[in-house]
């Protein structure tokens, strides 16, 4: 007996048009699934509509039609606010730019999310953000704030941000494209360990295909077409 696996998100025939005068397709019948624990990476070249569909998937924007699925709920029947509390509770995100607050310390940024839940969520979930700080080795700054950070460590601070508040996918836009080769590596390698030992479902953007190649999947867009999954 064979039991399923639950993707934890999934488009189904997405497609998206921004009308600006003059309606311009950028998506055309998306079909994508991520599966608890697996890393892919989504390559395609500028414009080809690689962040509008991770935008999509991460409840930032929302196609012209289709369906797109997070945690075993239908997104399109939600309302705002559930929408955006399944964003707050069941994601994590990660830019090219890390995106911290200059006036906060390391551990405050990654604390952020937290507050964002109220209550007692910021202290319930301190030890845990300094143990991650700790494992991507930052366990020595947690009290400097980012124009003390080499830009590597930035990155690494905000990976830690969006794993802070354990989510169910992580998505990443283009998270080594701010940075130099070695740190890139670094960060990219960061990525991949966690994804492993933590065994969050990701979702990567990259324009390095030397990236992508490590990864579990490569998902590659083509004027707005899926052209490999």
């Amino acid at each position: 007996m064979t039991t399923s696996i639950e993707p934890v998100a999934y488009l189904r025939r997405v497609n998206k048009i921004y009308a600006n005068g003059v309606d311009t397709q950028v998506l055309f019948d998306i079909d994508l699934t991520v599966n608890p624990g697996e890393l892919i990476a989504v390559v395609g070249a500028s414009g080809s509509g690689k962040t509008t569909l991770l935008n999509i998937m991460g409840l930032l924007d929302t196609p012209t039609s289709g369906e797109v699925v997070l945690n075993g709920r239908d997104v399109g029947k939600l309302e705002d606010n559930d929408r955006a509390l399944l964003r707050r509770d069941f994601l994590g995100f990660i830019f090219q730019f890390h995106y911290l607050l200059p006036e906060f310390t390391a551990l405050e940024n990654v604390l952020m999310p937290c507050r964002l839940k109220g209550g007692d969520a910021e202290s319930r979930m301190r030890a845990r953000a300094v143990e991650l700080l700790r494992q991507v080795g930052l366990g020595e700054r947690l009290a400097y704030r980012p124009s003390q950070l080499s830009g590597g460590q930035q990155q690494r601070a905000a990976i830690v941000r969006a794993l802070v508040n354990d989510p169910v996918l992580v998505l990443a836009d283009e998270p080594t494209g701010n940075l130099d080769t070695a740190s890139g590596r670094a960060v990219f390698e960061l990525i991949r360990d966690l994804n492993r030992s933590t065994g969050k479902a990701v979702l990567m953007v990259t324009h390095d295909e030397h990236f992508a190649a490590q990864a579990d999947r490569m998902v590659r867009i083509v004027d707005g077409r899926i052209v490999t999954a």
